[in-house]
């Protein structure tokens, strides 16, 4: 084979692999507003800093810094899981200057994107283990020692100055939490016992409710009846004194009349 045909070789296996370089197919867009592209790259350097600090765990000796860096992994884990939806739907949009086998490659760089997220060592990696039956189990990897004595290794934990604070001001703040705790469930007894009586003196008060509700109904209606009664008595005195009146002036007008006449 000639040198002319490797450099045609070459050159056909790259414009093959072109497709699955995000870097050209964003300097290919001739729109410049590939969406897509940017979102890669944004999600691709963070992939490639958290890898950078899951392999930095393996040097740390400080257990409390593996513990810290494990949860921020964790934590970046999901937050770039939570971007490849987006991007499989990116993925999918036309774009101009793109091919068709472009735009398919980049289906398959959102899901190796996605593989390679969930590959990175967050603290929590599961191994299958063969069970007793002959299939395979999850397991944690963790081993649990039952000839364990209270002690820890002197390379994760070592008694310090700084520690025996920290442990002396975890203990009073949780004395402090559980003498507060213990008076809200005193205040507590004391309220249910408060609803309680308030309960008793509730039910004790209904039937002389009931009863005052009686009497009243009762007392409104002899009212009522007695007020029917007062009017009656008021119009037959108006018609009586009424009587008396026109009495008395038919007197007056017959003496004047008299009176008069003489």
């Amino acid at each position: 084979m000639s040198v002319i045909d490797l450099i045609t070789r070459v050159d056909s296996i790259c414009r093959k692999f072109d497709k699955y370089d995000v870097d050209k197919q964003a300097e290919l867009n001739v729109s410049g507003d590939d969406a897509f592209a940017r979102l890669y790259a944004v999600v691709e350097a963070e992939l490639d800093s958290t890898i950078e600090k899951a392999e930095s765990v393996a040097s740390a000796k400080n257990r409390a810094a593996v513990v810290a860096i494990n949860a921020e992994i964790r934590r970046t884990k999901a937050r770039l899981l939570d971007e490849i939806p987006k991007l499989q739907r990116l993925a999918m949009k036309k774009v101009r200057g793109l091919s068709r086998e472009e735009l398919e490659a980049r289906s398959d760089l959102v899901s190796a994107l996605k593989d390679r997220i969930a590959s990175v060592p967050d603290g929590t990696t599961t191994a299958a283990q063969p069970s007793s039956n002959g299939g395979a189990s999850a397991s944690t990897g963790i081993k649990f020692n039952s000839n364990y004595d209270g002690s820890f290794d002197s390379d994760y934990f070592q008694n310090t100055e700084e520690t025996d604070r920290f442990r002396q001001e975890y203990e009073m703040r949780k004395m402090k939490q559980d003498e507060g705790l213990d008076v809200i469930a005193e205040g507590l007894d004391t309220l249910k016992d408060m609803a309680h009586d308030m309960n008793e003196e509730l039910e004790r008060q209904v039937p002389l409710v009931d009863e005052i509700d009686e009497k009243v109904d009762k007392a409104s209606s002899d009212l009522r009846s007695t007020n029917v009664r007062l009017k009656d008595t008021v119009n037959q005195l108006r018609s009586s004194r009424n009587f008396c009146i026109d009495i008395i002036l038919l007197c007056l007008v017959l003496g004047i009349a008299a009176y008069l006449y003489k």
